[in-house]
């Protein structure tokens, strides 16, 4: 049992969430582990300071453009300062009380210094959806080092810090989460694991997690990633490109749509068509004029903050 309250500790990180919080935070408060809980809040203007107050959880307030996906999360972790912590946001919604038991144990135990939650739609999901959290989060759990990437390609480093957990001091090595417009995750993950740390995928450590996007959300979304990837090419020298999961992904959509509800195969094109053109967009972006990116960016707030000037040079 790791009840001490410098052994776990769980950083939410909100806005707006008063819809979300209570189904979040109450399985982690109902844990054995009493974890130390952190909330930091990008000044919420509904009820969500009210509700981790009720809650009797911790919460920083910082501003909407301080927000940043890595170094706010850099920042929530040296607050806990404890041996272990789980990133979570606000719409990932433990199953039960055990999960956090089961998502920190192979950490504990010296097999990783990262571990994932295995993600499941929450009800009501979409075919298309559900499948992709089937597709990406399997019921088999995973152990993954850099000696599985022919096994692998890519999804070696597959991570997500919708709940996840990480060793505190394996992060110290490597500098910490890095201040990237998205993907802090995936990046964090590829550098501890150049190191010779592991990777756990814990199947049963179960979150509901899932979200609709219209076709918009996910062309931004996309040209994130993409524009984070190409200023990680070091990442697809080791592991090979993303493309060829991805092509894997859409082959397998489009027969498990084809098998189902035939119908939505125009919708699944269209899906499909605007993850690719965001990704390619995205990963060309550096030689294109600020305002282009920011139009085609799902953050607007990153491009005026002080990590862009930090990280990329960008054509004015």
């Amino acid at each position: 049992m790791y009840d001490s309250e410098n052994k776990v500790g769980v950083l939410v990180l909100t806005c707006n969430a008063e819809k979300h919080l209570q189904r979040c935070l109450e399985p982690i408060l109902q844990s054995p582990l009493r974890p130390k809980i952190l909330v930091i809040d990008s000044s919420s203007t509904d009820q969500t300071r009210d509700i981790a107050a009720r809650l009797g959880v911790q919460v920083v307030v910082i501003k909407p453009d301080e927000f940043n996906h890595g170094a706010t999360r850099e920042q929530g972790r040296k607050l806990l300062n404890t041996e272990v912590v789980v990133m979570m946001t606000q719409d990932a919604y433990p199953i039960d009380a055990e999960m956090l038991e089961f998502l920190v144990r192979p950490v504990f135990s010296g097999q990783c210094s990262i571990s994932y939650a295995r993600q499941v739609p929450h009800q009501g999901a979409d075919l298309i959806e559900s499948f992709q959290r089937e597709f990406n989060y399997p019921a088999e759990s995973q152990l993954r080092g850099l000696e599985d990437i022919k096994k692998y390609g890519v999804y070696t480093f597959f991570c997500s810090n919708s709940c996840a957990a990480w060793s505190n001091p394996a992060l110290d090595q490597v500098g910490g989460f890095p201040a990237v417009l998205s993907n802090e995750d995936y990046v964090t993950v590829a550098r501890l694991l150049s190191q010779g740390h592991r990777i756990a995928y814990v199947a049963e450590a179960l979150v509901y997690h899932s979200h609709t996007y219209t076709l918009r959300q996910e062309f931004q979304r996309y040209f994130d990633i993409g524009y984070v990837r190409a200023g990680h090419r070091w990442i697809r020298e080791m592991a090979g490109k993303d493309e060829s999961r991805g092509f894997n992904f859409s082959a397998a959509l489009i027969k498990h749509v084809s098998q189902r509800q035939p119908w939505l195969l125009p919708r699944i094109i269209a899906l499909l068509a605007a993850k690719w053109f965001g990704y390619r967009f995205g990963f060309q972006a550096r030689q294109l004029p600020v305002k282009w990116i920011q139009w085609a960016s799902s953050q607007k707030y990153y491009w005026h903050s002080s990590y862009v000037h930090s990280n990329f040079h960008m054509k004015q």
